[in-house]
C-alpha cells in the first residue's frame, strides 16, 4: 500500500503561554517526523491557547503569536505542518497555517465564526473569504477550522466540489456530556456527504470553565472511524491513508485555477496550490487506534478531574483545601481533587457546629482516611457564640430567620480563606448546580473560594458520580452512609434540604427545562408539573441571579451552564406570572 501518513497532535495548550505552547508544538513535530509522518496537524489556535478572549485586542499579543508561528514554520522542512494561530492583516482572523520546506504554503481564515453559548468570535475575528485546495501528487487536501465543518453547505462542501479528497479540520471544540457522539456523528455525515476523508484534530485540556475533551479522529469516506485518539488526555494520533484511493480517477476533480463560490451570500475565492513533494518511505506499519467508549457519567467524571487539575496547575497552585461537612457534595469534590492532584496535595477541613450530627463528623473523618488526606478540625460553636453575643442587641437568640444559619456558613468560609491565604492553598467550593440554580447557598460562606468544581453538576448527577467512583474503586471510598443519608445543610436542628426544596429528582427535571432547554412557565406546565412547584422554582432561579454572579468559576459539563452560556441581567423585573 502506498501510504500517506498523518499525525494529529492533540495537545493541551495554555492560554497566553506562547513560548510554552510553541515549544510543545515543535516537540510534537519532531515526534511526527521520527515516525515518518508526511503531515502533522495541531488544534485551533494551538499557539495562543483557546479561547484567548480579549488578549486578542492587544497588538503585542497578536504580533508575538505570529512571530511564534513563523518560528514553528522554520523549525522543520521535512513535514507538512498545519497549525492554528491568530492572523493579522489590517483585520484579525482565526487562522491556520499550512507550511512545508520551512515556508508557508497557504493560510486559511475561519469562515463560520460562532457567536452563541460560550463563543464570542464575532467580537474578535473577521470571517475568511478564501478557500485553497492543495495538490500533493494527486492527493488533494483542504483545511478548515472548527465551526466550518458543522454546516452541511459550508466550506467542506465547496472544498470537495473543488477537488479535495481529504478535508482537515482543526478544532477547539468544548465538552459537555453527549457532545462526543454528536460530534462523531456529524463528522461521519460530512465524510459521507462529500465522499472524502475527514481529519479532525481537537484541543484537549481545561481553560477556566471550559473543558476540551480531545477525541481527535480520522473518518473514512463511508463514515466509519479509521483511527481515534482518547478523550481527556494529550495524544499523538498517527494513521496511514491508502493513497491509491485518492488516485482513483472517479475521485479526482479537475477544476479551474480560480473559482468563486458563495457562503451566506458572501463571495468565497477558490484557488488551487500545487505542492511538489515525495511521500516518505514508511519503515513500519501503524496500527489503527480505537478509543474506549465512555458513558455520560464516566465522561463527566473525567472532565471534572481534568478541569480541576488544569485550573489548579495553570493558575500556579499546588495544593487545595476543601471544607468537609460529611455530606455528599464536599465528599465528591474532595475525591475529584485527590484523583486530579494526588492525596498529598489535598487538605480537608472539618468545621462542625452545634447542629452538625455526630454521623456527619464521623463520615468526614472516614472519607479523609479513605482518601489519605490531611484533615484539620476546627469546631465553630465558640466562634458562633462570640458573633451572636456581639449581635445580641440586633439579632435575638431565638431568631428564626436565616441570619443565624448563614452566619455559620460565613464563619466556615472565613476559616477556609484564612488557611488559603496563610498557606497558599486554592479553596475549592462544593456547591452543585441544583443549589446554585435556586440560591440554596450562602454568599461569602460556602460560596467562598477560588474554583467551583461541581458548579454545573446537578444534584442527581452528584449521586451518580459518587456511586460511579465507588464502583471503579471496587470499594466505598465515599462512605455509603454519605451517599444514602438525606441531604442537609445542618444549619438548624433536624434540617433537611427537602424542607425547603422539592425532591432533587423532581427539581433537576424542572431546572433542566427552565435553565438548559429555555422553556417558559407555560411550557414547563405542559410537561405535567404542579403549578405551585413550577412557580416556586422559577422564582428561586430568577431571584438568585445576583448570587450566581458572585460565585467562583466552575467546570462546564452540561449543554448550558450558568455564566458563559446563560446570560441574564441581575436587575430584572420581568415575570411570566
Amino acid at each position: 500500500m502506498n501510504k500517506f501518513r498523518i499525525a494529529l497532535a492533540q495537545i493541551n495548550s495554555v492560554v497566553g503561554d506562547l513560548s510554552g505552547n510553541s515549544k510543545k508544538i515543535v516537540d510534537y513535530i519532531d515526534r511526527a517526523v521520527d515516525s515518518d509522518c508526511d503531515m502533522v496537524v495541531f488544534p485551533e489556535l494551538a499557539i495562543t491557547g483557546y479561547p484567548p478572549e480579549d488578549l486578542i485586542f492587544r497588538n503585542s499579543f497578536v504580533k508575538a503569536n505570529m512571530e511564534k508561528m513563523n518560528d514553528i514554520v522554520k523549525s522543520r522542512s521535512d513535514i507538512i505542518i498545519v497549525v492554528g494561530f491568530i492572523d493579522s492583516n489590517e483585520k484579525i482572523y482565526n487562522a491556520v497555517s499550512i507550511s512545508h520546506g520551512s515556508e508557508i504554503v497557504d493560510v486559511y481564515h475561519k469562515i463560520y465564526l460562532p457567536n452563541y453559548g460560550v463563543f464570542d468570535e464575532d467580537r474578535y475575528f473577521t470571517p475568511g473569504s478564501k478557500i485553497s485546495v492543495i495538490n500533493l501528487n494527486n492527493l488533494n487536501f483542504a483545511v478548515n477550522i472548527c465551526e466550518d465543518i458543522w454546516y452541511k453547505d459550508g466550506p467542506a462542501k465547496i472544498q470537495k466540489k473543488s477537488g479535495a479528497d481529504l478535508i482537515v479540520n482543526i478544532s477547539a471544540s468544548p465538552f459537555h456530556y453527549g457532545k462526543y457522539m454528536d460530534r462523531r456523528n456529524m463528522l461521519s455525515q460530512r465524510a459521507i456527504e462529500n465522499d472524502a476523508y475527514v481529519v479532525f484534530c481537537n484541543n484537549v485540556g481545561g481553560q477556566d470553565e471550559l473543558i476540551f475533551d480531545g477525541g481527535s479522529s480520522i473518518i473514512s469516506p463511508n463514515g466509519s472511524l479509521i483511527s481515534g485518539a482518547p478523550q481527556f488526555e494529550e495524544a499523538l494520533l498517527i494513521s496511514d491513508l491508502d493513497i491509491s484511493t485518492f488516485n482513483d480517477k472517479n475521485r479526482i476533480k479537475v477544476f479551474p485555477k480560480n473559482e468563486i463560490e458563495e457562503i451566506n451570500d458572501s463571495p468565497i475565492n477558490i484557488s488551487k496550490i500545487d505542492l511538489d513533494i515525495n511521500f516518505k518511505i514508511k519503515n513500519q506499519d501503524i496500527r489503527p487506534s480505537r478509543p474506549k467508549y465512555m458513558s455520560h457519567v464516566e465522561e463527566v467524571y473525567k472532565a471534572l478531574i481534568l478541569g480541576t487539575k488544569d485550573y489548579v496547575s495553570k493558575s500556579g497552585f499546588e495544593k487545595v483545601v476543601v471544607a468537609l461537612s460529611g455530606g455528599i457534595d464536599s465528599s465528591l469534590v474532595a475525591t475529584i481533587a485527590v484523583d486530579a492532584l494526588g492525596s498529598e496535595n489535598v487538605i480537608g477541613i472539618s468545621m462542625p457546629s452545634m447542629y452538625s450530627s455526630q454521623g456527619s463528623v464521623i463520615d468526614a473523618v472516614k472519607l479523609s482516611e479513605n482518601l489519605k488526606i490531611k484533615l484539620i478540625k476546627i469546631p465553630i460553636k465558640d466562634i458562633f457564640n462570640v458573633f451572636m453575643n456581639d449581635l445580641s442587641d440586633l439579632i435575638p437568640s431565638d431568631s428564626q430567620g436565616v441570619a443565624k444559619e448563614n452566619l455559620q456558613s460565613r464563619i466556615r468560609g472565613n476559616l477556609v480563606m484564612a488557611l488559603s491565604n496563610e498557606f497558599g492553598w486554592l479553596a475549592l467550593t462544593t456547591g452543585n448546580k441544583s443549589e446554585m440554580a435556586v440560591g440554596y447557598a450562602t454568599i461569602y460562606g460556602d460560596m467562598a473560594g477560588g474554583y467551583a468544581v461541581i458548579k454545573d453538576v446537578p444534584k442527581t448527577m452528584v449521586f451518580k458520580l459518587s456511586k460511579y467512583r465507588n464502583i471503579i474503586e471496587k470499594s466505598s471510598i465515599i462512605p455509603s452512609e454519605i451517599i444514602s443519608k438525606p441531604p442537609s445543610a445542618e444549619l438548624r436542628p433536624d434540617q433537611k434540604d427537602e424542607d425547603t426544596l422539592p425532591p432533587y429528582d423532581l427539581l433537576d427535571i424542572i431546572l433542566k427545562a427552565y435553565v438548559e432547554d429555555d422553556l417558559d412557565y407555560y411550557g414547563i406546565l405542559r410537561l405535567g408539573f404542579d403549578d405551585e412547584i413550577v412557580r416556586d422554582v422559577i422564582n428561586l432561579v430568577d431571584k438568585s441571579e445576583y448570587k450566581r454572579r458572585q460565585s467562583p468559576p466552575g467546570i462546564k459539563i452540561t449543554p448550558k451552564n450558568f455564566g458563559r452560556d446563560r446570560r441574564l441581567p441581575i436587575v430584572n423585573k420581568y415575570r411570566e406570572f
